[in-house]
């Protein structure tokens, strides 16, 4: 079981980079991913790869209006949500990771839920590039990549998912027991490697780029 993407090619291909904002990957911000933080030179390293080879680059950010409108459950899920400490659109906290700023004419998704693809002009835009295989980086792991992952499988696209170029953050016992981000991070490739994507490094995947 699973698919193997053994040649990408790059003009038919986009790199989504997911939710690397200031409320993630900034030290202190109000929902500190550690290990998106430890990851940036890596996925930075990546994406200057993928405009040196003329693959597609496209950011999404996750973010709510301040009124709380398009929030759905999520208020439910996360106190800073809640409380407007993170994720508030028009705040600094939305904003690109400054080490992975877009370059200029690459486009930043907003989006309300975890999947970039969800209520989002994402398609719209890959579909119009004719692209066919996405790659898939950012945070977090087991929420808005594996969630945009499977979502860019169901709509046909091959998908590639960076095993280090994508992180997550420990999770809290809330009933069920807690589980250290590692282990939580290495539980969704085993996930994904076998019902959605190619899971893969980023030096295997420059290895596969014609």
């Amino acid at each position: 079981m699973g698919y193997i993407v053994n040649s990408i090619d790059p003009h038919k291909t986009a790199m989504i980079v997911v939710d690397m904002q200031n409320d993630f990957v900034a030290k202190g911000a109000p929902m500190e991913t550690p290990l998106a933080r430890a990851m940036v030179p890596v996925l930075a390293d990546a994406l200057k790869f993928c405009r040196e080879k003329g693959i597609k680059v496209i950011y999404t950010t996750h973010c709510h209006r301040s009124d709380g409108s398009d929030m759905g459950l999520f208020d439910d899920l996360y106190a800073p949500i809640a409380t407007r400490a993170g994720l508030v659109d028009n705040t600094p906290g939305i904003e690109i990771y400054p080490e992975l700023k877009p370059a200029p004419g690459e486009h930043v998704v907003k989006k309300h839920r975890y999947s970039a693809f969800y209520g989002t002009d994402m398609d719209i835009i890959l579909r119009q590039w004719g692209i066919e295989t996405v790659i898939v980086s950012g945070t977090t792991t087991e929420n808005c990549c594996h969630a945009t992952a499977r979502d860019a499988m169901f709509h046909d696209y091959k998908v590639v998912f960076l095993s280090d170029a994508t992180a997550t953050y420990d999770y809290p016992d809330v009933g069920q027991g807690g589980m250290k981000a590692e282990d939580l991070h290495q539980a969704c490739l085993i996930v994904l490697a076998f019902s959605t994507a190619d899971v893969m490094t980023v030096e295997t995947f420059k290895s596969r780029v014609l």
